[in-house]
């Protein structure tokens, strides 16, 4: 397995599918550094040599910022959200959606596991 960033690239897929594996490189930031390094995009990973997944280093290091200096880039924006009491940052701290979708339905995945109410449930007819 290549080590490109400190992740563990897949060897079995081609080279521009597996630099998807790095937070914060998708489709096409991995077309661009490919084309940077000079190497063929439909290339597996187990047949770069040592040269190549060196330059590709050095090309992503360089230019980009990914993995755990992107994670805190993004961590810290949304604590300046909440810090300043936008709307967006209350919506953070809520836990709810951010992006004005609807919350009377949907919005499981966000706001957690329905909890029921008591009371509102039918109650069983009582023999008299």
């Amino acid at each position: 397995m290549a080590r490109i960033a400190g992740v563990n690239i897949p060897d079995e897929k081609q080279l521009q599918i597996a630099l998807t594996y790095i937070y914060g490189i998708g489709p096409r930031l991995s077309q661009e550094i490919i084309a940077k390094a000079n190497i063929d995009p439909t290339l597996r990973v187990k047949k770069l040599n040592d040269s190549e997944v060196s330059r590709l280093q050095d090309i992503i290091t360089s230019d980009y910022t990914i993995e755990g200096e992107l994670h805190k880039s993004v961590t810290a924006n949304i604590k300046r959200l909440k810090d300043i009491n936008a709307y967006r940052g209350l919506r953070h701290s809520l836990n709810l959606p951010t992006r004005g979708q609807r919350t009377k339905t949907n919005a499981r995945t966000r706001r957690g596991k329905r909890v029921t109410v008591s009371g509102t449930a039918r109650k069983a007819p009582s023999k008299t």
